[in-house]
Order: structure tokens, then C-alpha cells, then sequence
């Protein structure tokens, strides 16, 4: 069905909504990247609103938008401009900086791939939104290694689940369904949350009541760190007789599982989480030597575990990453974003956040150009720096794309709802690279 619009600046006269046969939505706003919801159109409050199941951090993204193509116009320090003109004073604040920060980074496999690039003309650093929770699992698999687990596995072959740190449901809602909780693939199953539960007695109950599923809470002996390793300890066969007995029993129940799976969830990990990170991939290491074991980690929501995919693909390094006067340079610590604007060390800052508009970037006073959804537009005034916005489309709302999901083996296709005719990431960058290395032959 066509609908009629009034012109705008990146609109054309007609878009077309998806039919009932159309190719099913993927939800790009968590890490799982659901492929069984839909979205319904609200022809009366022209709202999008979730189809086929709940999940309240999709339906909360999914009331940013509507049906009709916005007509977002870029700006300039507020004042509203045409794109042409905002891309010319973004490329001029990026070929004015010696050392610019890329942060956010929320963008698809497109987004990322034209990023990178651009990265790599002006020298810029590369950071995402939640680094830090990146680094976690990152710096243990440089150090040591990781043996991982598909979200198809767990719920197909574990009849172990243990969750480290309690459930990361306010990371991904639905990570019980996606794990196979209560999935008759595996008529018994045994979960365990190892941490906090108090926060989610309502899930552990709704889980119990289903048929074949075996819920159990183990309290924390000190803290997270404390409590994993002494249940490394466990693991390996060593004794513990100081160890609580509950915590002896998640032990002998892991060493007798069939398929015994580690979830956590890096953003909820306390600072130096890479040491809980190291003790997970421990316990992991010594199970497969008399049964079989792995890890999940749910992370890497907003385009985050794409982005760095992309960028580990094109240069051989994760993000916290440049191409410098010496060469690619990666530090996981000194190129913290925190760090970075604190220390006054970048001069100008572009900030990608295409899938969530709530996702702002950080206070500073430095040169900054932005690419987020419309509504991210007010969230980005200020007064005391130079300002470029630059509404850029959300992958799986206005446009088509491609999003790695959490467990990092599967690239999952982001289908629109409909086309609000907004640039993409991609597109933006790639007309900035454009414009960057015009000027660089010009000047030459």
C-alpha cells in the first residue's frame, strides 16, 4: 500500500509498506537479533508496534519511530542547513583535526565498512559506545583464549545453562527463549544463576514452570571475581573444602552435565571484568577435558560486536585502534574514550549511533559532527563547541543492512519496515571519504 507525503528533504513523493509476505524483521535493538518477531503499523497513532511476541526493549525502540518518513533536516550548530552543506562542514572539522576520536560506532556491516576508511584518512581513534565492556572480552581471548558457544547450540544441546552474575534481561530480554529454556529439544534442563536473582524472581518462576527445567539461585561467596575462581577451583578437582556447599554442587553438576554452557554478559561485569572473563574460559578449559563445555557472552547490542568485526576483518585489530604515524596501533587501555576527552587528547569528535537516538554523545567542548536517528537531534545541542548533525536512517526501520549477532558466527539481514529515505551511515561517510580525499589532491 503506497502512501502520499509532503516533500522533505530526503523523501520522495511515495513509500511503499512491507506486505504480509515480505521477508521477515529482524530486531536490531539487542544482541540476540530476534528473526521470529514482526512489526504492525498503528494507522491510528502511526506508531510501530511489536508483532508475534513481547520483548520490552524492542517495543521501547521501536516507539522512536513511525510509518511516515521523517523529515529530519541536518544542522549546523542548530540551525537547520542542506545536507550538502552539512557534509561540507563536517569534512572540514575532521581535516582540521590532528588526532579526531570515531565514537559509538552504532551502525551495520555497510556503516562500518565505510567508517573504516575514513578512520584510516584522518588517523582518528576508534571507540564504541560501552568499549570498556568490549575490552572485557577481548583482552581474555588476546590473553588467553575462549572456546564460545552459537545461541543454536545452547538451545538445542545444553542441558546446563549456569548465568554468571544473575540474568542479563535488561541486556536482552529474551535470552531464556533464545537459549531454549523450556524448548522440548532438550526435555531436561538445568539452570543456574550464579549471582544476584532478586532482580528477576518473576523470570526464574515463569522458567521453573515449565516442564523439564530445573531452576536453582547460588549466592555470591564474596564477590563475582571471589566466586568464579574458587569455582574454577572446583572445576579443575582440586579441593576446596572452604568453598560453600552449594558452590561444590554447581560444580560436580557442571563436571557431570552432557553440554554445560557459561552465559554472561560483558556490560554487566564489574571493572577489571577480563580477570572474570579469564576465570569463565577456565572453568570452560578444564570441563572439555572430561565432558563438554563453552561459553556465551550476550553483548554488543547497537551495532557494537559489528562494528568490531569489521574493523578486526579490514586492519587485523579490534576497535581501541589507529592508523597512525606508526602504523596501526591498537591499546585497549590508553585509548579509552573516557580517557581520551578527559585527558584532552582528540581535538574533534564524530559520533555514529544509528540504531538508538537516546544514545548521545558524551559531554565535551570539541568539534563534533553526529549521525543518529532524527530524534537524536536535540539530545545534541550545546553551546560551547561547533555542532554538525546529520540524521542518518536506523538499519531494520527506514533501510536494508547486515548485523553480527551477539555469539559473533552469525551475520543476520536487517529488513526495513519501510524507506524513510534518510542517508545511511554508509553513505554519509563514504561522500565524507569522498570529499576528504578531494581535498587531500587539491592541496597536494
Amino acid at each position: 500500500m503506497a502512501h502520499r507525503l509532503r516533500q522533505g528533504p530526503f523523501m520522495t513523493e511515495t513509500f511503499a509498506l512491507p506486505s504480509a509476505g515480505d521477508s521477515p524483521w529482524t530486531c536490531p535493538f539487542c544482541p540476540l537479533a530476534c528473526d521470529h518477531l514482526g512489526v504492525a503499523v498503528d494507522t491510528t497513532s502511526q506508531t510501530l508496534t511489536l508483532q508475534g511476541g513481547a520483548c520490552v526493549r524492542a517495543s521501547a525502540a521501536l516507539a522512536q519511530f513511525n510509518e511516515r518518513p521523517s523529515a529530519a533536516t541536518p544542522s549546523i550548530d542548530g540551525q537547520p542547513c542542506s545536507l550538502d552543506s552539512a557534509l561540507q562542514a563536517a569534512e572540514g572539522l575532521l581535516r582540521a583535526s590532528r588526532q579526531p576520536l570515531f565514537g559509538g560506532l552504532g551502525t551495520d556491516v555497510a556503516g562500518a565498512r565505510a567508517l573504516y576508511p575514513l578512520a584510516c584518512a584522518t588517523g582518528a581513534i576508534c571507540e564504541p559506545l560501552g568499549g570498556a565492556a568490549l575490552m572485557h572480552g577481548l583482552r581474555a581471548l588476546q590473553d588467553r583464549g575462549q572456546f564460545t558457544a552459537t545461541l543454536s547450540e545452547v538451545r538445542t544441546r545444553a542441558d546446563v545453562i549456569v548465568f554468571i552474575g544473575g540474568v542479563p534481561a535488561d541486556v536482552a530480554p529474551l535470552i531464556g527463549l533464545r537459549c531454549g529454556i523450556g524448548d522440548a529439544q532438550v526435555p531436561q534442563r538445568r539452570v543456574v544463576v550464579l549471582g544476584p536473582s532478586s532482580g528477576c524472581q518473576a523470570l526464574l518462576e515463569a522458567w521453573a514452570g515449565q516442564g523439564g527445567v530445573q531452576v536453582e539461585a547460588v549466592p555470591l561467596d564474596g564477590d563475582l571475581f571471589d566466586t568464579v575462581s574458587q569455582l574454577a577451583v572446583l572445576v579443575s578437582g582440586r579441593s576446596l573444602p572452604a568453598a560453600p556447599p552449594a558452590l561444590q554442587q554447581l560444580a560436580a553438576t557442571l563436571r557431570g552435565a552432557r553440554y554445560g554452557v557459561l552465559v554472561g554478559s560483558p556490560p554487566r561485569l564489574p571493572a577489571n571484568g577480563a580477570l572474570v572473563v579469564e576465570a569463565v574460559h577456565q572453568i570452560v578449559g578444564s570441563l572439555n577435558r572430561s565432558t563438554r563445555a563453552a561459553a556465551l557472552w550476550i553483548g554488543g547490542g547497537n551495532g557494537v560486536a559489528t562494528a568490531n568485526q569489521v574493523f578486526a576483518w579490514l586492519s587485523g585489530l579490534p576497535l581501541r585502534s589507529r592508523l597512525g604515524p606508526r602504523g596501526l596501533e591498537h591499546e585497549p587501555l590508553l585509548f579509552d574514550a573516557g580517557r581520551l576527552l578527559a585527558d584532552g587528547a582528540v581535538d574533534a569528535l564524530l559520533w555514529v549511533s544509528s540504531f538508538d537516538a537516546t544514545a548521545a554523545p558524551p559531554a565535551n567542548a570539541l568539534p563534533m559532527v553526529v549521525l543518529g536517528p532524527p530524534g537524536m537531534a536535540s539530545r545534541c545541542l550545546r553551546s560551547d563547541g561547533p555542532t554538525v548533525f546529520i540524521p542518518v536512517t536506523t538499519p531494520g526501520i527506514g533501510s536494508d543492512g547486515h548485523l553480527f549477532r551477539t555469539d559473533g558466527t552469525v551475520l543476520m539481514p536487517l529488513n526495513r519496515v519501510f524507506s524513510d529515505h534518510l542517508p545511511t551511515v554508509a553513505e554519509v561517510a563514504g561522500r565524507l571519504m569522498a570529499a576528504i580525499s578531494q581535498a587531500e589532491r587539491t592541496t597536494a
